[in-house]
């Protein structure tokens, strides 16, 4: 008979010891790997391949009596796009299937969330119906949502977008005068106003920009949890980096020390936002 597991593991964990699909300490070590990767229990138990995401799936339909879906069969252009907010789609790794009357079919691969059924519940109103996943497939389907997302929105307000610029110094070298000249290529400066769009649409509190040696990620900050979002080329890392810097009256020439600086970023006339910057030596 197996042992009970300890309460500190998840819910999701806890069902798969007890049904000795899971050793207890592959359990322990999977768990503590997401808290530190900043990712849910699944994605983890996926990665360290001690199930395959197919039998992830059927366990977690089957254990906690809900549908299952292969979302490969799933039309992406059919799937509603305003139902849940996009937030709530990153964060709670959730993507809405369909309404039908007052009930909400959401697309998940975590049964066992319960705060996030109850938050997206109460924010829509409607009764929640789980419809169990592969997480791998749902994780793609997000991301896509999100491109999706961020192309409308970008229509709604590329007139109205404004970025309030501070000057440069007087003093400030020539040579950063150029440089701070070159970041108004139009690729960066759109694709900067790109990040910051998909953020605010997302709810992000933060962004990270980190440049490594070999590549280059950014990742929002959603609920407390750090997701990636993109991996831009290595290459306009310096350009990217002098953009944001002009554009928080930041000294475009100090790489050395962190600095901080805030920018303003008008969305429209009714739509303000205040975003405070720290560049950490780039």
């Amino acid at each position: 008979m197996a042992a009970t597991p300890p309460p500190s593991l998840s819910p999701f964990a806890r069902a798969l010891v007890l049904q000795g699909k899971l050793q207890e300490a592959d359990a322990k070590v999977i768990q503590a790997e997401a808290a530190k990767a900043n990712i849910s229990f699944i994605e983890q138990l996926t990665q360290s391949k001690k199930l395959k995401p197919s039998e992830v799936c059927q366990f977690a339909a089957q254990t906690f009596g809900y549908p299952q879906l292969d979302l490969s069969a799933v039309d992406f252009e059919a799937v509603p796009k305003n139902l849940v907010e996009q937030k709530f789609v990153v964060s709670h790794r959730v993507i809405p299937l369909g309404k039908r009357g007052n009930r909400l079919f959401l697309a998940v691969s975590d049964p066992t969330n319960q705060q996030a059924l109850d938050e997206i519940k109460f924010a829509t109103g409607l009764v929640v119906e789980p419809v169990v996943v592969e997480d791998a497939k749902l994780t793609s389907l997000i991301k896509k949502a999100g491109e999706t997302g961020s192309k409308a929105l970008e229509s709604m307000v590329s007139e109205d977008f404004e970025l309030e610029e501070g000057m440069l110094d007087e003093g400030q070298a020539p040579a950063a005068a150029e440089e701070a000249t070159d970041v108004d290529d139009a690729p960066v400066v759109k694709y900067l106003q790109k990040i910051l769009l998909d953020a605010i649409n997302g709810g992000a509190s933060d962004i990270h920009f980190e440049p490594y040696e070999k590549f280059y990620r950014i990742r929002y900050r959603t609920d407390g949890i750090l997701a990636e979002v993109a991996q831009p080329p290595l290459v306009i890392k310096e350009k990217l980096a002098s953009r944001i810097k002009v554009i928080s009256k930041l000294d475009i020439s100090e790489k050395r020390i962190p600095q901080d600086g805030r920018m303003k970023l008008v969305l429209s006339r009714s739509i303000k936002c205040d975003i405070g910057y720290r560049c950490a030596g780039l």
